[in-house]
């Protein structure tokens, strides 16, 4: 039995070690990036036993231990919601967390709803950064209560998003957990009935491209059209997002630089070999702020918003492709109807 050790002394079978409660609010004169790596750094982690977690073989009432993680899965949602407020390391106690291993037929969003548990917070706590990216065969963690589980090292673009957008909230408490996975384990701040953002639900489902610019209007999408520089017909291969001169424009996902020049037509253009053979474009930039063969992250600052080349205003071109052929970057980055980015 793995025995979750809570400050006042409370035990949950089948749990994890954890400390104090994450609580920054009344830290305000320290940086609050430093705030999040504090909380990693000097509340210990108590010492656990390596017993395996409870192994679900199949996802229906015929199993067992299955009807035992739906009961627990019961448990955690009522003290989660009732009405009494609690603290994290309360909640955290009546955390419970079970293992399965997925077939060839079964689909994340599908063991999600099967188990009654957020989609967020099956994928953080198994850290996949994408949909697609559970792989049948390979040991899958069930928790028992909804949250978000952020680890102590973030290590893709999405951990790094959760974990900057919960170290500047002042309000966010959560509970450090020490959590067996894959021989070893590995330390996590659990933020109790937290869930994706918009934004981050949509970085999850569209593999993990975020938007080019802060802010801008869309204003021209993916698709038949008329030139409005020549006036004839054709077929615009990426999206216009209008923004004014000297925007910054940033990397929409981890990749190398794989060339940067000026066209007649994209004007001053950058673009990015990104993993399963994706490459981005952006053109039309005033000016370029990475360099040749450079290795940029997601969100570095690669370019400013120009009106070079074949140009009506400042906006910047932008272009998605897979396996060398474009791809419709508004369904890609969760933009429809011609709505302002954010």
């Amino acid at each position: 039995m793995i025995v979750l050790k809570a400050r006042r002394g409370k035990v949950a079978k089948h749990s994890l070690a954890l400390t104090l409660p994450f609580f920054t609010r009344h830290l305000f004169i320290i940086p609050k990036l430093f705030l999040f790596f504090v909380a990693f750094c000097h509340f210990p982690i108590h010492s656990q036993t390596h017993t395996p977690l409870p192994a679900i073989t199949r996802l229906d009432s015929r199993d067992t231990v299955f009807r035992q993680f739906m009961q627990d899965v019961e448990t955690s949602r009522r003290f989660l919601f009732s009405s009494r407020q609690r603290s994290a390391v309360e909640l955290a106690s009546s955390l419970t967390i079970y293992s399965y291993i997925p077939g060839d037929d079964d689909g994340l969003m599908a063991i999600a709803a099967r188990c009654n548990i957020p989609l967020a917070t099956l994928a953080t706590i198994n850290r996949l950064s994408h949909a697609e990216d559970m792989l049948s065969g390979r040991v899958l963690l069930l928790p028992s209560m909804p949250g978000l589980f952020i680890p102590e090292r973030p290590g893709t673009d999405l951990e790094r998003l959760l974990s900057a957008a919960r170290a500047e909230d002042s309000e966010t408490a959560g509970v450090i957990l020490s959590i067996p996975r894959e021989g070893t384990t590995e330390r996590f701040l659990f933020i109790p009935g937290d869930d994706f953002s918009s934004t981050e639900r949509v970085f999850f489902l569209n593999r993990g491209f975020r938007f080019p610019l802060r802010y801008f209007q869309v204003t021209s999408f993916y698709g038949p059209r008329i030139n409005p520089v020549t006036g004839r017909h054709g077929v615009h291969r990426g999206l216009d997002l209008a923004a004014p001169e000297g925007t910054e424009v940033f990397a929409v996902r981890s990749g190398t630089v794989v060339e940067i020049g000026e066209d007649a037509i994209l004007g001053k253009y950058i673009i990015i070999n990104h993993d399963n053979n994706w490459v981005s474009l952006y053109g039309h930039l005033s000016a370029i702020e990475t360099s040749l063969r450079a290795e940029v992250q997601s969100g570095n600052l690669i370019g400013r918003v120009g009106s070079t080349g074949q140009s009506t205003g400042p906006h910047l071109h932008f272009e998605l492709r897979q396996h060398g052929r474009t791809r419709d970057p508004a369904r890609l980055l969760g933009i429809f109807g011609g709505h302002a980015g954010r």
